[in-house]
């Protein structure tokens, strides 16, 4: 089992432990997926406030900086402490929230209406991408995993490499670059991480029918707001770059 998503991959179900007969359901997950939404929806519009208030949009600054360090060490936690996840997912998802919200207003402030466009997109996705999966019209086969987790890979890849240039005042242009090129870099990378949406379905799916214990209902949830949260963010930087 392979899954672009670095919380959700083959080894995941490898030694878990379990202390209860209760199991991991789809419909657990799904719960629990949505409780984790509401709980980013929550605080995001809590760092939205602060951003949109009199003291204008610096006042949000620290709440996402501390969100967005916060939720990557509490996401390390969570994939090197399943266990823990009952926990340590609804505090990622405040934490994460805090730094969406603030992105976002900086988004809107500049692009009148593109959160609302993001927004409608990324959930328009998943339910498309849901219901093609459900209904077979997408086939996980072996290839299309190694196709997603390879492309997944080089994206990250080519991240990090950016990341490392900035550090040197340099950078790949065509990255951040609202031209054709940079446009059709961000059209791929919104395609690669949808199809992981896909790859976190079949993970769920194979979970539930191998009784995987309770508390990865919440691991798995977990994992799945990691590929949306991925997704919303490819989908502002795509949509800023077509009115760019």
């Amino acid at each position: 089992m392979r899954s672009g998503n670095p919380a959700l991959n083959q080894k995941t179900f490898e030694g878990l432990e379990n202390h209860s007969s209760e199991v991991m359901t789809i419909n657990g997950t799904v719960n629990k997926t949505s409780m984790l939404l509401a709980i980013v929806v929550i605080t995001s519009l809590y760092t939205w406030s602060k951003a949109q208030s009199l003291d204008g949009p610096g006042a949000a600054i620290p709440l996402v900086l501390g969100g967005a360090i916060g939720a990557l060490i509490v996401a390390f936690i969570t994939i090197f402490k399943k266990t823990w996840s009952p926990v340590t997912a609804p505090l990622y998802a405040g934490l994460e929230g805090l730094a969406l919200g603030g992105i976002s207003a900086f988004y809107e402030a500049q692009y009148p209406g593109i959160v609302l466009q993001a927004v409608t997109l990324t959930f328009g996705t998943l339910a498309a991408l849901l219901m093609a999966y459900r209904s077979g019209l997408i086939k996980v086969t072996e290839n299309f995993k190694l196709g997603v987790v390879a492309a997944t890979g080089g994206i990250a890849i080519l991240y990090l490499i950016n990341i490392v240039m900035g550090f040197f005042g340099h950078s790949m242009g065509f990255i951040h670059n609202s031209g054709w090129i940079g446009i059709g870099f961000s059209a791929v990378v919104v395609v690669v991480a949808s199809l992981n949406l896909v790859l976190d379905f079949d993970f769920i799916e194979s979970g539930a029918e191998q009784g995987a214990p309770k508390y990865m209902e919440w691991y798995a949830s977990f994992g799945l707001i990691l590929t949306l949260v991925w997704l919303y963010l490819e989908l502002l930087r795509l949509l800023s770059k077509l009115r760019d």
